[in-house]
């Protein structure tokens, strides 16, 4: 962020010149911060409601870390996802509040201020269809643990075992937004969506044998559910349904304003 822009718009506000809403407004396309292999967007709260996320997947160790370190210097926090386990053990390093998820590759620092969820806030259940879905499902939790929601997790609870499911369905309705994750043939999303009149977010996982093609198979079924008004993401990106499931409660509570 350039100082002497900044202040240039501070003082515009002060002197009564400019209005805090344009302010706001020019705020919010400032300049990003350039390093020699990325722009970072440290405005990006200001548009979204979120800052930039760290995609450390295929990302050397230096970029991730320089990346993260910039975010913390510039008074924000950082969210780090498909992080390996030495990118993880270097963002512990840059702070002492680091958060590190092994199973959801998920590294996190919460920024000052960061909201914590109390017992009344609106929920987020993340249904996991197997064991074997669980990273992709903690992905989910994590972030949203990361953005300050309330969440909660149901495991194993597939079609091959309904009634598992169905011993759940109390909570199940209970949740403002339901996140569903499910390889295989990916049933378990058009079952949840036959079972709750809130949002439904179907995450297809490459989870299965060979006729799952890497979790397409999983996909088209969600695409194709017989449930109406499913979401579905691309193949393994729990962090994807996390931020809909975010930006959902967002506009739930701006309604509420």
């Amino acid at each position: 962020m350039n100082p002497t822009a900044l202040r240039a718009i501070l003082d515009a506000v002060s002197r009564g010149e400019q209005s805090v809403d344009e302010a706001l407004r020019r705020l919010a396309h400032f300049p990003a911060e350039s390093l020699d292999f990325a722009t970072i967007d440290h405005q990006r709260a200001l548009r979204q409601g979120r800052p930039e996320v760290i995609y450390a997947e295929g990302k050397s160790l230096e970029q991730v870390t320089a990346i993260a370190a910039r975010m913390v210097a510039s008074g924000a926090g950082f969210l780090a996802t498909r992080t390996t386990a030495e990118q993880r053990h270097a963002l512990g390093g840059l702070d002492p509040s680091v958060r590190l998820r092994d199973a959801a590759r998920v590294a996190w620092l919460p920024a000052p201020g960061a909201p914590v969820p109390n017992a009344d806030a609106p929920s987020v259940l993340v249904v996991a269809a197997g064991t074997s879905d669980l990273p992709v499902a903690d992905e989910a939790v994590v972030t949203l643990e990361a953005y300050g929601r309330r969440v909660e997790r149901l495991a194993d609870v597939g079609v091959a075992g309904l009634h598992r499911l169905l011993a759940a369905e109390e909570r199940l309705r209970a949740a403002t937004v339901v996140i569903v994750v499910a390889g295989m043939e990916g049933a378990l999303a058009s079952v949840v969506g036959g079972l709750v009149a809130s949002p439904v977010i179907a995450v297809p996982t490459s989870v299965g044998y060979g006729a799952s093609f890497g979790g397409l198979a999983a996909l088209l079924a969600m695409l194709n559910a017989c449930a109406a008004g499913i979401t579905v993401t691309n193949i393994d990106n729990g962090f994807g349904a996390a931020v809909a499931a975010d930006r959902l409660l967002a506009a739930l509570e701006r309604g509420g304003d």
